[in-house]
């Protein structure tokens, strides 16, 4: 089966972000296909590229990049979210005038278009919110 994930928890306040990089992980290890992780509300801080966990915690933003890189699995963050939370990639920076961006690399800010998308062409979509 091809499944994506809608993730509205921030990592670290809520179970929301770990629950769901669990069940990921639980996907893959049943052969299903985990093709798009879509990011919204506070999820989005799950993409932010500053984040410093201490070293007995689990990274989660690193977390996510491992699934992509090794799964090939879209992650894609809802710029509206991610904007007014001041989570911000290169383009946007330059076209709001700002100095830095923090969106970590291997995430993509896209609209909820593509969330939309997602639920039509995956066989399941699973939330997990705060």
């Amino acid at each position: 089966m091809r499944y994506a994930l809608l993730v509205q928890g921030a990592p670290y306040s809520h179970q929301a972000a770990h629950s769901a990089l669990r069940f990921a992980s639980a996907l893959i290890d049943r052969g299903h296909r985990l093709e798009t992780v879509f990011f919204y509300h506070d999820g989005v801080y799950n993409a932010q590229r500053l984040a410093t966990p201490p070293q007995d915690e689990p990274h989660l933003v690193e977390a996510w990049q491992r699934l992509h890189h090794e799964q090939g699995t879209a992650l894609l963050v809802c710029v509206a979210a991610a904007l007014k939370r001041g989570v911000i990639d290169e383009r946007e920076s330059r076209r709001h005038g700002k100095q830095g961006h923090s969106l970590a690399a291997s995430f993509e800010l896209t609209g909820v278009g593509q969330l939309i998308e997602a639920a039509m062409t995956h066989d399941r979509l699973v939330t997990f919110s705060p």
